[in-house]
């Protein structure tokens, strides 16, 4: 069954140059040309060359080479995020009805785009192991024998929420389990837009840029790379509750492995009462989304296999071989050499968690995505290509105002009991000789 018109069909270049297009009309600042949103959105456009790059055979590398660029530029921007403190707020050059329509326009291109295109190895391999939750079979057995993929191997959380999915729909359901994660990434920048930046508009300008990003677009069918985003956005929207917010991650941890980075900082800026909570719901709901795995274990090597067994351990200690194709290929470059791009890399998840020591929402977007964009210069397989994992969040840095208002729950709670601790017997107002004029000293705000 053909859901796509007649001869319809758009390539990697032409989609390029038509979000490119739509982009500058809707986004770009043309009364203020040397501004940051222009620069954001300069940097976010210099991505889709380098992707275009890593698909042709003869300039791979040279792709790679972009990407890491353009992804060190990124970090350097997000490091140095809370040092903006202009945020000043600015329209877009198209009315919200308009960008209404313009967004789920794009979705719907994005819908047909995921049904013309062939389906990615990764959902497919998420596919099988939901069959086989349904079915509750065991296919390690066979998996031993065939080469693993090349690309970043999925824990269970892919599967399990793709179990119902393919129960309904059969043959649709890895198309459908695409375009479900790209709406809750869509929905979730609609809510982080509405309840933690005030502005509806804002969440609505963050959607719409996502749809029409020509890496949504490449990367379309990646359910595994999109579902992981989503639920970190979900959990930013809900970060006054810490066991909704921490339920979130676990399971964002339970899909692909770059979310564990982020879960100490997460802890810090709960601190020491909240961040317990927080701990708590991402171990237990880690921990369960491990065990289901035994519904479809024969024995205990099975086990092991599907849990243990994902993490590719010759790949991360530097012997991967003809299994490597990235950057970092042995046939280019060494791996050794990225032994202090490791060693840099957790230098900054311990400088991050720790510094600020009183962080705000606007630190823990900020320095989330700089986490997730440090993952791609050491990982081994086609790092710098993975740009699902940290876009939406990017996004929210790019387009927040100043969220000095939104404190972790644990501050806003003291702060309220001290304010609303009643006075006994106040003191009252000094007053002082101030340049030869009589002043009152305010105690109390």
């Amino acid at each position: 069954m053909d859901l796509t018109p007649h001869g319809y069909y758009v390539g990697p270049t032409t989609w390029f140059y038509l979000s490119l297009l739509l982009i500058l009309a809707v986004f770009f600042r043309f009364h203020r040309v040397w501004s940051l949103r222009n620069i954001d959105l300069a940097l976010l456009l210099c991505t889709s060359p380098g992707l275009l790059l890593v698909q042709s055979e003869d300039r791979r590398m040279l792709g790679f080479g972009w990407l890491f660029v353009v992804s060190g530029i990124f970090l350097f921007r997000l490091l140095f995020d809370s040092f903006f403190v202009r945020r000043p707020h600015t329209t877009q050059n198209l009315n919200p009805a308009g960008m209404g329509f313009l967004c789920a326009a794009a979705f719907v291109l994005l819908s047909m785009q995921a049904v013309s295109v062939p389906l990615p190895e990764s959902t497919e391999h998420t596919l099988q192991r939901a069959d086989d939750l349904i079915n509750r079979t065991d296919r390690t057995e066979a998996e031993v024998i065939v080469q693993p993929p090349v690309e970043v191997e999925a824990g269970p959380t892919p599967a399990l929420l793709g179990a119902p999915i393919k129960v309904m729909f059969d043959h649709l359901a890895p198309r459908i389990m695409a375009m479900t994660a790209h709406l809750a990434v869509i929905v979730g920048l609609l809510f982080a837009g509405r309840n933690l930046f005030g502005d509806l508009q804002l969440g609505l300008a963050m959607a719409t840029l996502y749809s029409l990003l020509p890496c949504t677009a490449y990367d379309v069918g990646e359910f595994n790379h999109v579902l992981p985003a989503a639920l970190i956005v979900w959990a930013i929207v809900a970060y006054r509750m810490p066991f909704v917010s921490g339920s979130l991650m676990g399971m964002a941890c339970g899909a692909l492995f770059f979310p564990l980075f982020l879960v100490p900082m997460w802890c810090v800026f709960y601190g020491r009462k909240e961040g317990s909570r927080f701990f708590l719901a991402v171990t237990v709901v880690f921990a369960a989304l491990l065990t289901s795995s035994l519904l479809t274990s024969a024995d205990p090597d099975s086990f092991w296999r599907q849990t243990i067994g994902t993490i590719r351990l010759p790949v991360l200690a530097f012997e991967g071989g003809d299994q490597v194709e990235g950057f970092w290929d042995e046939g280019e470059y060494g791996s050794p050499y990225r032994i202090p791009v490791i060693v840099g890399y957790f230098l900054m998840l311990a400088a991050l968690t720790f510094w600020p020591r009183t962080k705000k929402v606007e630190h823990l977007i900020a320095h989330s995505a700089a986490l997730i964009v440090g993952t791609q210069f050491w990982y081994p397989q086609q790092g710098g290509v993975y740009l699902l994992w940290y876009l939406p969040l990017l996004l929210m840095v790019v387009f927040r105002p100043r969220l000095t208002r939104l404190e972790r729950p644990e501050t806003t709670t003291e702060q309220t009991a001290v304010t609303s601790t009643p006075l006994s017997d106040p003191p009252p107002p000094k007053r002082m000789m101030v340049g030869g004029q009589l002043q009152r000293v305010q105690l109390y705000r």
